[in-house]
């Protein structure tokens, strides 16, 4: 028996319920919220997903089981119970679901069983109801619903209710005879006293029914300490059978990803990062601060306002009072701020909030207190009317002015300058603001430097004597706004700053002040992707030659050598070697340590990577004596890159983890302490640590990091799941990459180190799915558009991943698509002998490429000499210390030996492809070698399964790969027809999707195709 159908509604979280019961009333309060978006799918809930299908599972085996789910309002509990159930439907069983409703202290008797029994009559109709019962049982059930007659006058009332138990628990009982039954009983919180007898009873019963699963949900927020729900919770839970899950608040990873589910594209950093801020991981609470157009709304909604205020407004007009003097303080208030501001004393002040921590709207710590939700604290203050507003934002300001030490070190001055801004004091805004901005910078908070100096510049003409109060120009103001942004890496508000500051200023007059401003903007401009920088570094070169402005000069040559075209050749080298040495002179330590790591790159590309781990040590001391903390993280990025590329991976992820660290403390986690985070993952993939590299990467993205930094995160992310087996999981990374990609702009001389990564990924798939046309297409696109000779790092992955789509079976097309795949392999081979190799990485990866590019050729006759040549592949990965890589080239090695029909060496080779297969979890190349290793009769070993059937390969079908077999073996359609008891135009059919699947447009080029991946006994000889 299927779930019966029911009766559709609409959910708090806005999903399609099953259950018919009586809608809660904070579902029904979110019902007309027609403007909301919703996610298609439901997220972040899969091990609660699997909680309870094991629950289900074991009621299913015929043993007693509960599930107790809690979670504040809006969390989604309602939602993970429709997902389950949807779930649980096809497998079979009954579902029973009734809400419980909130009409005050006494609630309604029964009522989620009155739902249930409701829906069973409409489906079974009454006299099926009664019939599963014994005659004239259902007497009691007429209390509860008029189709079962009129209930009687009970002499007894206890024991009438006892016997209405009896018959709810012998109802489930018949009902769990035809298949299980799923018993669903919402927002327990709201249960009167006669409902939570029931369901304690139910639960504790459980044992005598088989087939019966018991879910109850409840708001955990509404459970005060004396609510009656707390104890029989605490009481069921000591039961064996029941298992108690509080449903947590969404990581950011999870919230970023719930957006781009409802809005159909991946967020932008800033838009994350305000709902997540606002939002705190709460589903309903996402979904309803997004706008239809995929934007932050600009004001709650009426229905979630009432939700939020709910629990506001049950309290003492005393607590009320307060909760809206808090609300004007922030988040989080210390107890003595905010007994400075509503001039209590500290035991009135306790008294007057203490019904507020025990309603669970505020949270006490050692000395203050903390709204549960950002949400519900703006609703609050968005209650106060103007002029309430206006004082408590005055108090604030002045009670911070008397004491800073009323909120934690360093933010006085910056909570001050908030509350005289919303004060709506101009004046003393735009001086705390200044002030403020300049103790943020010298904490190093550039994003919050930031934004007090764009307050400062928005007030400026407000306030008459703007530049006399802050001692400060309008110049100066600008330039410290653009000096904050390129500090906190905001591009695009820093170029609006520093393009406003340029026209201010006659460069005739101030030469080294308008060089320094344009060689900001063209950092800015390169971090944007949006602009070339080099027309503002001709242009502030021109403004300070040598002997005028070296210290400006210096930066502006550093920045020269970064980003020039060619960063690495002759004219990067003269640029970084002339920096140096003015910086030198003029003891600029921050720009002779850029300088030493401009030209440590430009060694390091030319394979003299000892010189430049030597000047990157030398920059590393040098920065650490000056506390030059920004160039300090860019000889970290510098130095992890060479180790990394010198195939020193665990040296570099050592030192990449060390610049995160310095990153956090410098205010970069997010920016440059995610591009570190990059550099700690690409060695881990390179060791087979792919745990940790996901770990590392999820950590990043859960930072929201820049949108380069988050691509190539996931690009990264993305090679790992197809070393893993997870070609849909690699898929979704690479087009999600490939779309990043195309709207992140310019990169201008790091585009190839995202770019060919992402083009070796994606031919690799192709091939993996069979398409090797389309591999082909993509590494032959990557050539025409990059210099391939200049970036061996990347580019020779890339090319044995051609190599390979050209060796593989020509797809349909005769002659030219042959063709096509012998220009692009000649044109690669050409490539190949212009390029350099440094470093066992590059080393490895030329003999790969060698090895696959010759491997079209391979016959029985060479077979020994591609053994040979694949051995010497696989031991150089194993110096490169990259264990994937040395998995597949002995698979490689296997192949080789078969065709050179050396069964003993094929066996030894697979073996141990196959144990490294294992430890690394990489399952599609396990499988691969378990698929060689049947069709070629080879041993793996005892635990390998060598007595499994093996996949189908290439998407083959049973008959299909019949029909392969004989017509390896030279057999025509009619002689197929014959053996396998089919017509022949049903063999024809099958020899043309045979050849459609393999690729290739003749039956011999299938027979041979199914020889070369073994997929049955080798080629007979002649």
């Amino acid at each position: 028996m299927v779930f019966a159908a029911r009766r559709v509604s609409v959910d708090a979280a806005g999903m399609v319920r099953i259950c018919p019961a009586a809608m809660s009333q904070g579902d029904g309060i979110l019902e007309d919220v027609s403007a909301r978006r919703r996610s298609p799918v439901l997220v972040g809930r899969s091990e609660e997903l699997a909680v309870l299908d094991a629950a289900l599972e074991r009621a299913r085996a015929g043993g007693p089981s509960t599930v107790l789910i809690g979670g504040e309002a809006g969390i989604g509990k309602t939602r993970l119970v429709t997902e389950f159930t949807a779930g649980a439907a096809a497998s079979g069983g009954r579902l029973l679901a009734g809400g419980c409703l909130d009409l005050g202290a006494e609630g309604l008797p029964f009522a989620p069983f009155a739902a249930m029994l409701r829906e069973l009559v409409r489906d079974l109709g009454a006299d099926g109801v009664a019939a599963l019962l014994p005659a004239q049982a259902t007497h009691e059930f007429a209390r509860l619903l008029p189709e079962f007659g009129e209930a009687g006058v009970e002499a007894d009332p206890a024991f009438a209710r006892a016997r209405l138990f009896e018959q709810m628990l012998t109802l489930l009982e018949r009902l769990a005879e035809t298949g299980p039954v799923v018993m669903i009983i919402e927002d327990a919180h709201w249960a009167d006293r006669s409902t939570r007898d029931l369901m304690a009873f139910l639960i504790g019963s459980q044992q005598v029914l088989d087939g019966v699963l018991i879910v109850v949900t409840y708001r955990s927020d509404e459970l005060h300490r004396t609510h009656p729900l707390r104890p029989l919770l605490a009481e069921l839970t000591r039961l064996g059978w029941v298992e108690r899950m509080e449903l947590p608040r969404l990581g950011r990873l999870q919230a970023d990803e719930l957006v781009a589910r409802i809005t159909g594209r991946e967020p932008e950093p800033r838009l994350a990062d305000q709902i997540y801020r606002r939002a705190e991981g709460n589903p309903l609470f996402v979904e309803e601060l997004l706008c239809c157009d995929g934007g932050l709304t600009t004001e709650l909604s009426e229905s979630l306002r009432d939700l939020l205020l709910a629990g506001v407004q049950r309290l003492p007009e005393e607590t009320q009072e307060l909760l809206r003097a808090a609300s004007a303080g922030g988040q989080r208030s210390s107890h003595a701020l905010l007994a400075a501001v509503t001039g209590l004393d500290g035991d009135d002040l306790t008294r007057g909030l203490r019904p507020a921590v025990a309603a669970n709207v505020l949270r006490a710590d050692e000395d203050g207190y903390t709204f549960r939700h950002e949400l519900g604290r703006e609703a609050i203050y968005d209650d106060l009317l103007p002029g309430e507003r206006t004082r408590l934002h005055t108090r604030f300001a002045e009670a911070l002015g008397s004491d800073d030490g009323l909120v934690a070190p360093g933010r006085g001055l910056i909570e001050q300058a908030h509350h005289w801004y919303h004060a709506h004091d101009t004046g003393w805004a735009l001086v705390s603001a200044w002030r403020a901005a300049a103790a943020a910078g010298h904490a190093l908070a550039h994003a919050e430097q930031l934004t007090l100096l764009a307050r400062v510049l928005e007030l400026w003409d407000k306030v008459p004597d703007a530049a006399q109060r802050i001692d400060a120009s309008h110049l100066d103001v600008l330039e410290q706004a653009a000096a904050a942004a390129k500090g906190a890496e905001e591009p695009e508000r820093g170029i609006a700053f520093a393009s406003a500051a340029l026209k201010e200023i006659d460069p005739a007059a101030e030469p080294v002040r308008a060089a320094l401003l344009l060689e900001t903007r063209a950092t800015l401009g390169d971090l944007s992707g949006r602009t070339d920088p080099a027309a503002d570094l001709r242009a502030a070169l021109e403004l300070v030659p040598a002997g005028l402005g070296d210290a400006a000069r210096a930066r502006v040559l550093v920045s020269e050598a970064k980003y020039l075209a060619e960063p690495h050749g002759a004219e990067g080298r003269v640029a970084a070697e002339e920096a140096l040495s003015l910086a030198q002179r003029v003891g600029d330590a921050g720009t002779e340590v850029s300088a030493l790591c401009e030209l440590a790159c430009i060694e390091s590309h030319s394979g003299n990577d000892p010189a430049a781990l030597a000047m990157l040590a030398e920059a590393r001391s040098l920065a650490a004596k000056a506390s030059a903390l920004r160039p300090l993280l860019h000889v970290a990025i510098n130095e992890s890159h060479v180790l990394e590329g010198m195939g020193e991976h665990g040296r570099a992820a050592e030192v990449a983890r060390a610049g995160i660290a310095s990153a956090r403390d410098y205010g970069l986690a997010r920016s440059t302490g995610t591009f570190l985070a990059i550099n700690v993952a690409e060695p881990l993939v390179s060791l087979g640590r792919w745990d940790e590299a996901i770990d590392v990467i999820e950590h990043a993205l859960a930072l929201s990091p820049p949108r380069i930094n988050r691509l190539a995160l996931r690009l990264l992310a993305g090679h790992i799941a197809f070393r893993r087996g997870d070609l849909a999981g690699a898929r979704e990374l690479a087009d999600a990459a490939s779309a990043g990609l195309s709207r992140a702009g310019k990169l201008g001389c790091r585009e190839a180190q995202y770019y060919l990564p992402l083009a070796q990924l994606e031919a690799e798939l192709f091939l993996a799915e069979g398409r090797p046309a389309d591999a082909r297409d993509v590494v032959m696109a990557a050539a025409d558009r990059f210099d391939l000779v200049h970036d061996p790092r990347y580019a020779w992955p890339l090319l044995a991943a051609g190599a390979r789509a050209c060796a593989a079976p020509a797809a349909p097309g005769g002659p030219a698509t042959a063709e096509r795949a012998g220009d692009l392999l000649g044109r690669l081979r050409m490539l190949a002998a212009k390029m350099d190799a440094w470093g066992p990485v590059q080393l490895a990866g030329r003999l790969t490429f060698t090895a696959e590019a010759g491997a079209e050729l391979a016959d029985e006759a060479d077979g020994g000499q591609a053994l040979a040549q694949w051995d010497v592949v696989a031991a150089a990965w194993e110096r490169a210390a990259q264990p994937y890589q040395v998995a597949v080239a002995i698979m490689r090695a296997a192949d080789a030996a078969m065709t050179a029909w050396d069964r003993d060496a094929a066996a030894q080779r697979l073996r141990r492809a196959a144990e490294l297969a294992d430890q690394l979890g990489a399952r599609s190349l396990a499988e691969e070698i378990g698929l060689f290793a049947r069709s070629a009769r080879l041993a793996l070993g005892a635990g390998r399964g060598d007595t499994t059937v093996a996949p189908r390969p290439l998407g083959l079908t049973a008959r299909e790969s019949e029909v392969l077999r004989l017509v390896a073996a030279g057999r025509s359609n009619p002689e197929i027809a014959a053996e396998l008891f089919i017509s022949a135009k049903t063999a024809s059919v099958h020899v043309s999707n045979i050849l459609a699947k393999l690729g290739v447009s003749s039956r011999g080029e299938a027979a041979a195709a199914a020889y070369r991946l073994r997929l049955f006994d080798p080629a007979p000889a002649g």
